[in-house]
């Protein structure tokens, strides 16, 4: 990957930033939603530290400049940043994280400064309790943003593209019901009303979908619910006839959405003027998620006047009603046989042509026989297409012209996913069209058996995820190996193929919020050798409530339905590392694949040979 020279651009930050009197400049990589996924214009932290992954911060002070990320970029964030600066592998011991190396800078009575749209209210209290512990002057809300300044006319612009209606028979709960359930939440909060500045959160609640960022179905808005109305915030240009008539039926209120902040302040002076100034003691009257903006916090009066909560809306979105789960299982059918159709040509292009294909040229096919089948709307990430070493970069993301010829006698890896009408899907294969070597067979072999022993879980009503995790990891512990990522996300359906609140894994938040039916999240375990290859393996499971013998004070138990249909690959399964329950259950997940996908191939001989070889019964 090829690095950025960040030279010019960190001397003219630093000159703004000198202007300004300001010491630490915080460069978050979430837009003023908290996005992970973003829209170019908000690529901020990418500009101006070269760095492209998903998620990490960069902190640039008047002679220094870090960026710290997890361990799912540390390869790529040291192959991309230029000798400028200094890369911060969060979760390493010894390792400041990015709020302690700012607070560490700021000692001496240095001034911090932040966009204050683009750093959660919650997270901004912490952090300038901890620059204040440090030394620092104080953590200053500085609303031109500075790297905007930089980027200047190479900046993109903001997306204006068309809102659309996701009919209540797809969604399979209508917005006036949502309302009216939201409403019911912040009765309970004695709430005067509700600020929602997350986009997926505004997507579900309206049942509306837009594609303002790549690979998620939202658009660029806000929104806030009070007992007796509800306004959306959006560039009116985006609404067409019928959904400026369907929001008006549903007594919608339409805003600019520019105009947030100065209703939100005008929200406060409301409440203020009415009921006075809320004492230390009394219930903030407004809710805002806990990942809403420290600029919409100050709007709304500051920590007097705004309750930070987990958002009712997101613990409502993770459980999918009947028809969500019914449309999660018929999209990965449809996925899974364009999966199937893939690899199998990818094998014969490789192995009986003997063709030359990159990474991007097979992540092209996938994409191209995938647009094929029903309700298919578009990806729903940038396909990780991976040979060799690789794949040993956990988020590796192929460059046109300059990636990889795919090695058949190499590991390939390959995570992608869709988005359909009726679903989204994730799903990851590691195959090889060779003969492996038995180091890969091995580390391939414990991966699958995390794997299987995640699908095949029981536990009581009320474990998290956090409490899950080791399932996953276990065998690869045993030998002394292990992954450094999540172990699972939550999926949206027709939404954000990553989902809060819950997951599987070692973080903290992992342990926030137990697992309830009706929950979608993946089952992805791995192992990755750097410079060598790379093993990933990821079903979408469904959460449900599953018989056992016995009921242990009347607690429900739960378990895991897998949507994905997808065969594992054959040549990298070492049978004598599994046990006879795993080679079970494996025959049975291969019999329903078959069954589930094989209609697909009636006319296409090359697929169904495949298809049958990798489903074929382990002895």
């Amino acid at each position: 990957m090829a690095k950025v020279d960040t030279s010019a651009r960190l001397s003219h930050l630093r000159e703004l930033m000198t202007e300004r009197g300001v010491h630490v400049y915080i460069i978050p990589s979430e837009d003023s939603h908290s996005s992970e996924y973003i829209a170019a214009c908000d690529a901020r932290r990418a500009f101006i530290s070269g760095f492209t992954g998903s998620a990490g911060c960069a902190v640039v002070t008047l002679d220094a400049a870090a960026l710290a990320t997890d361990g799912r970029y540390f390869n790529q964030a040291a192959s991309q940043l230029d000798s400028n600066w200094t890369l911060l592998k969060h979760g390493l011991p010894d390792v400041p994280t990015w709020q302690e190396w700012c607070a560490e800078q700021s000692a001496g009575q240095k001034k911090v400064a932040v966009d204050p749209s683009l750093l959660p209210g919650s997270a901004a209290k912490k952090l300038a309790d901890k620059i204040r512990k440090s030394g620092g002057s104080e953590l200053v809300p500085l609303e031109d943003n500075l790297v905007d300044i930089v980027w200047g006319q190479e900046r993109p612009t903001r997306p204006l593209l068309p809102v659309t209606i996701l009919p209540d028979n797809v969604a399979g709960k209508s917005t006036q019901t949502k309302l009216s359930e939201l409403r019911q939440e912040l009765d309970k909060k004695h709430a005067s009303g509700f600020l929602i500045s997350m986009l997926d959160e505004i997507a579900w609640l309206f049942n509306l979908r837009g594609s303002d960022i790549p690979y998620n179905p939202v658009f660029f808005s806000y929104a806030i619910v009070t007992p007796k109305s509800a306004t959306l915030y959006v560039d009116e240009s985006k609404l067409d006839q019928s959904c400026v008539s369907y929001l008006a039926a549903n007594e919608i209120n339409i805003k600019p959405y520019n105009s947030i902040l100065d209703d939100a302040r005008q929200l406060h002076s409301q409440v203020v003027e009415s009921q006075g100034e809320p004492g230390s003691d009394s219930t903030p009257p407004f809710l805002i998620s806990n990942r809403g903006s420290w600029a919409l916090k100050r709007a709304l009066g500051g920590d007097k006047m705004v309750d930070e909560v987990r958002s009712p809306i997101t613990d409502a979105k993770a459980v999918k009603n009947d028809t969500e789960l019914a449309g999660m299982r018929a999209c990965h059918v449809r996925d899974g046989a364009a999966q199937i159709e893939f690899f199998a040509w990818l094998e014969n292009e490789l192995v009986v042509k003997g063709a030359t294909l990159d990474e991007v040229q097979a992540a092209d096919k996938l994409e191209q026989i995938r647009s094929k089948h029903e309700k298919f709307v578009g990806l729903s990430f940038t396909t990780i297409s991976s040979t060799g070493p690789n794949a040993a970069v956990i988020h590796y993301s192929p460059q046109r012209g300059s990636c990889s010829v795919i090695d058949p006698n190499a590991i390939y890896l390959c995570d992608s996913g869709a988005q359909y009408l009726d679903g989204t899907t994730d799903t990851t294969r590691t195959m090889h069209f060779g003969t492996p070597t038995e180091a890969e067979r091995e580390a391939y072999t414990l991966v699958l058996k995390g794997n299987i022993a995640l699908e095949l879980a029981v536990f009581p009503r009320g474990t998290t995820g956090f409490a899950l995790d080791c399932l996953a990891r276990q065998h690869l512990w045993r030998h002394g190996l292990d992954y450094r990522h999540g172990t699972g996300h939550g999926v949206g359906s027709f939404l954000n193929v990553h989902e809060g609140p819950i997951g599987i894994g070692t973080r903290i938040q992992h342990a926030e919020v137990a697992l309830a039916p009706g929950n979608v999240l993946s089952n992805e375990p791995g192992f990755y050798e750097d410079g060598n290859f790379g093993i990933r393996i990821e079903n979408m499971l469904i959460v449900k409530e599953t018989q056992t013998k016995f009921t242990f004070g009347d607690k429900p138990f739960l378990g895991f339905e897998h949507v994905t249909q997808v065969p594992y690959c054959q040549r990298l399964i070492d049978t004598s590392l599994l046990t006879d329950v795993e080679k079970a259950w494996l025959n049975t997940y291969n019999a329903e694949v078959l069954e589930k996908t094989r209609g697909y191939f009636t006319d296409d001989a090359l697929t169904m040979a495949w298809l049958e070889r990798e489903t074929q019964p382990i002895v």
